[in-house]
Formats: C-alpha cells, structure tokens, sequence
C-alpha cells in the first residue's frame, strides 16, 4: 500500500505559480501510477494529471495543458504538481492519488487524502 500526503497549497494571484507536492510512503512512486485530481466548491471531483509509474509518461486534462506540470522526484520520493499562469477557475482543494487501469481507462483508488487548498485572487 501506498500513503500519500498532500502539501503546498495556498493564496496565489491571477497569473501567478505555485508548486504542490505528494509525498509517498509504503512504496515507491517510480513503481505506481499517480495522478492529481481537484474539487471545487459545489462541484465534481475531477482529473488534473498523472504520471505513469512505468515510463514516467505524463497526462494531463485539456484545461491545465500548456500550464501544468506533473512531475515526479525518485529520491525524494514525490510527485509534484507544477502550475502557472493560474486562473481564478483553478480554485479548489487539490489532491493526489495512486490510479490503477480499470476497464477502459484509469481510476484513481478509492481512499483520499485531505487535500491541500489552492486558492487563486484574481
């Protein structure tokens, strides 16, 4: 099993960047695949970004690509989530996950972390 821990959130202005990290325990996250997922206020849960733990390939949702960057650190064992040239849309607790294939596409696994708040004034 694999424990993940969310961190990095906070205040950051329209167009301005920011740098969460998910730090992992239990196993390492050059074996597994992650993925980062945000909520906003009254809405869905919903896919931002994820790296392959095979490979290293990224994904990313249309509306992050070109801003965000998910990225993955062996020796620190983390995966990072870049993001700039933020929107005040991008507003939401952000979290991490371990994703596993399921019949047709990946799924994040059913256990959540607290998140971390991202708030961006605009």
């Amino acid at each position: 099993q694999v424990q993940l821990v969310e961190s990095g959130g906070g205040l950051v202005q329209t167009g301005g960047s920011l740098r969460l990290s998910c730090a992992a325990s239990g196993r390492p996250v050059r074996v597994v695949t992650v993925g980062w997922f945000r909520q906003a206020p009254g809405k869905e849960r919903e896919f931002v970004a994820r790296i392959f733990g095979t490979g290293g390939t990224a994904a990313y949702a249309d509306f992050v690509k070109g801003r965000f960057t998910i990225s993955r650190d062996n020796a620190q064992n983390m995966v990072n989530l870049y993001m700039a040239n933020r929107k005040p849309e991008d507003t939401a607790v952000y979290y991490c996950n371990t994703m596993v294939l399921g019949t047709t596409a990946w799924v994040p696994s059913s256990s959540w972390g607290q998140g971390t708040q991202v708030t961006v004034s605009s």
